[in-house]
């Protein structure tokens, strides 16, 4: 009897000796070379990569305010027909309708002219990136950009060739023929013959400048120059629109140009001038 007592006091203290064992060597595995403890998790296999800064604009200017009142007048004349009230509220323009000031705003103006109508739009928005571990907002605004370059049928930048001198940018270039000789054979029916200094010249259509990739704009911009069909009785519209992006904020201007007369063709390069005249001074005035 007295035996099987101390078996029984024994066995416990052996089932403690094996727990404290176990311990031991389970804290042995979670020891680095010198037995220091490591408590870093060592799943991710490395540091994760901080993200990116939020982009250069916080907020959006007033669409109806960006352009000055000078360069308005240039590209919206008022007929003479208008009182001084009249001039003030097509000069102020009308902002569009916005959910969101901060991320999306826009502004119109519309002028009646006898030599036609006149289209103003100018429209600014903010390019936010929902994961900037991933994209920065500048990086998702070009993305953006890309996509609406892709939409107008433009190539991206860089894969374009350059105009020659004598080829208006964004024009249709035609294969160069050899400088002219007293024997060289006589130009293409299309263009025009050389005329004796006491000929009349003939009539000539303004040339079209056409879509382009732009330069010195912005980060990046683009121009689309769209002419409607011609028509028996309609007038030949035309529109330039031109899309910039500074940063991670988008800038779109359209101005069309829809004469009265059927016979008028709105001038390409007129229009895209006036158009990039006010591209230029947005793009400046979000580079103060």
């Amino acid at each position: 009897m007295e035996r099987k007592a101390v078996r029984r006091r024994v066995l416990p203290g052996i089932a403690m000796i094996t727990a404290l064992a176990a311990g031991v060597t389970g804290l042995a595995g979670c020891t680095d070379g010198n037995g220091i403890g490591i408590t870093s998790d060592q799943k991710g296999g490395g540091s994760t990569a901080a993200p990116a800064q939020p982009g250069k604009y916080r907020s959006l200017p007033q669409p109806c305010k960006a352009a000055d009142t000078k360069r308005l007048k240039a590209m919206l004349p008022a007929s003479d027909s208008l009182t001084t009230q009249q001039r003030e509220q097509l000069y102020a323009g009308t902002a569009e309708p916005s959910f969101d000031g901060d991320r999306h705003v826009g502004c119109r103006w519309n002028a009646q002219a006898p030599e036609g109508t006149l289209l103003l739009s100018v429209t600014f928005e903010r390019v936010v990136s929902y994961d900037r571990a991933a994209a920065s907002d500048d990086d998702k605004a070009h993305t953006v950009f890309v996509r609406r370059l892709t939409d107008a049928h433009l190539p991206f930048p860089g894969i374009t060739s350059s105009p020659s001198p004598s080829t208006a940018p964004g024009a249709s270039a035609t294969p160069a023929q050899p400088s002219g000789s007293p024997s060289a054979p006589p130009a293409p029916a299309s263009a025009p013959a050389s005329a004796s200094p006491s000929a009349p010249a003939s009539p000539s259509t303004a040339p079209e400048l056409g879509s382009r990739v732009l330069e010195g704009l912005g980060s990046e911009a683009y121009l689309d120059d769209k002419l409607s069909p011609a028509g028996a009785s309609a007038a030949q519209s035309r529109t330039v629109r031109i899309v910039f992006r500074t940063s991670n904020v988008l800038v779109t201007i359209e101005y069309s140009v829809q004469p009265s007369g059927p016979a008028a063709i709105p001038s390409s390069a007129e229009t895209q001038d006036k158009t990039r005249q006010l591209a230029q001074a947005l793009a400046e005035r979000f580079s103060e």
